[in-house]
């Protein structure tokens, strides 16, 4: 029977101490292979971690923005022409602003009873209307069923009277694809001090307005046309006016700072923010409400409701800046030199597991070493035999590595 394992000779296997061994092994197979992948990780280091990713700069991702815009054209809607004061708001000129292409007029409206314009509220008798919720879109119910016209009746509502009809068909301001955009944004990097705009330099005050942005051929350009926006987005300029919609101008900032200052340009793109709702069966585009307010002659307070359909732009503004760092620039070198070893570990995958004479490699890469105080000895008093060289080998498992060795 093998000799029991006692518990200081455990403990002194614990404690053991396992150094590299270096083997040259003359096999092609596993020369390739060991080439091969070094060479794949220092091309990625080299190619997309330094030179596309620019991991050698500290960069900064706090953008600090303001944008300024201003709407130009001159429009006809009915009977009346309309300009800028008009078919935007606000009027402030901030990044998220509308442009209204269609309108739906209440006017007159003052407080009182009326009755209700939906057609869900239409009634035979007073008790139709009290079986109802207390509020409708247009004001709250009385509980009377009053005539509607000569033919219909509906129930009574206290509000703003007359109620709205915005079922109505109107005319589209198709003249704003032609309107103009100015844009006038600056951005700033606080970890670089680095200040810049979206204006050409060199530029006079006549060639700015002349100009029209295209991303082609003047992709500098801070004048974009409002039907160019849209047909850049993908979108038919008419159809979106008609229903309203959501459109996207992105201003991208990405810096690198080790090159001249004029080569941070702003990069423009385009696209429509609510492009999953815009088939949407209950409420397609974009629309909202708001109202004048004003004096009769009597003095009754009046007010003109207007629902409107526009086109909403939002000027999104994103970027980040990059400069060299000694820090990265180390991090990622000690990174790729290591990562080089993971070639090393795939060819003694393949060496010792896979390639004829797998045990003759264990045993030239594995070798147990006794203490050197320690005398020889056929057996050793604790149970637990080290391995001495000879003509006698056994496995054994390392207790850090978790590897099987196979000692001489």
């Amino acid at each position: 029977m093998p000799p029991q394992r006692s518990q200081s000779g455990c403990l002194a296997d614990f404690f053991s101490y396992e150094t590299t061994k270096s083997v040259v092994v003359k096999s092609w197979v596993v020369g390739v292979v060991n080439r091969v992948v070094q060479l794949l990780i220092l091309s990625y280091f080299i190619g997309w971690v330094f030179l596309h990713e620019k991991a050698y700069q500290v960069r900064d991702t706090v953008i600090e923005s303001s944008v300024v815009t201003k709407v130009k054209g001159i429009g006809k809607y009915g009977n009346r022409v309309l300009d800028t004061a008009d078919y935007v708001t606000p009027p402030q000129g901030t990044s998220v602003f509308v442009v209204v292409t269609k309108q739906i007029l209440t006017e007159n409206q003052e407080q009182g009873v009326c009755p209700e314009s939906e057609a869900t509220y239409r009634c035979a008798s007073n008790r139709d209307c009290q079986g109802k919720g207390r509020t409708t879109g247009s004001g709250v119910l009385t509980g009377r069923c009053i005539p509607y016209n000569v033919t219909l009746r509906t129930c009574e509502i206290r509000g703003w009277c007359p109620p709205e009809v915005d079922t109505v068909d109107v005319p589209v301001m198709l003249e704003a694809e032609n309107f103009t955009l100015f844009i006038k944004n600056s951005v700033r990097f606080p970890l670089f001090g680095f200040e810049k705009a979206n204006l050409p330099p060199h530029v006079s005050a006549g060639e700015l307005q002349r100009c029209r942005f295209h991303p082609e051929q003047q992709p500098l350009c801070p004048i974009l046309r409002l039907g160019d926006v849209a047909r850049f987005a993908g979108q038919d300029f008419a159809a979106l006016a008609a229903t309203g919609g959501v459109l996207g101008i992105k201003i991208g900032w990405v810096c690198d700072l080790d090159r001249a200052w004029e080569l941070c340009l702003p990069r423009y793109s385009f696209t429509r923010l609510d492009s999953v709702t815009q088939h949407s069966p209950g409420s397609p585009g974009y629309n909202f409400r708001h109202a004048r307010y004003y004096r009769g002659h009597n003095g009754t307070e009046l007010r003109t409701l207007t629902k409107a359909f526009g086109i909403r732009f939002d000027v999104l503004v994103y970027g980040n800046a990059g400069k060299f760092g000694i820090v990265p620039t180390l991090i990622n070198t000690v990174a790729a030199f290591t990562s080089i070893g993971v070639g090393t570990v795939l060819c003694d995958i393949i060496l010792l597991n896979f390639l004829k004479g797998a045990e003759h490699y264990k045993a030239r890469k594995f070798e147990e070493v006794p203490e050197a105080s320690v005398p020889p000895a056929s057996s050793s008093p604790s149970g637990c035999t080290p391995g001495a060289l000879g003509d006698q080998s056994r496995e054994k498992q390392s207790t850090d590595s978790g590897t099987f060795s196979l000692g001489l």
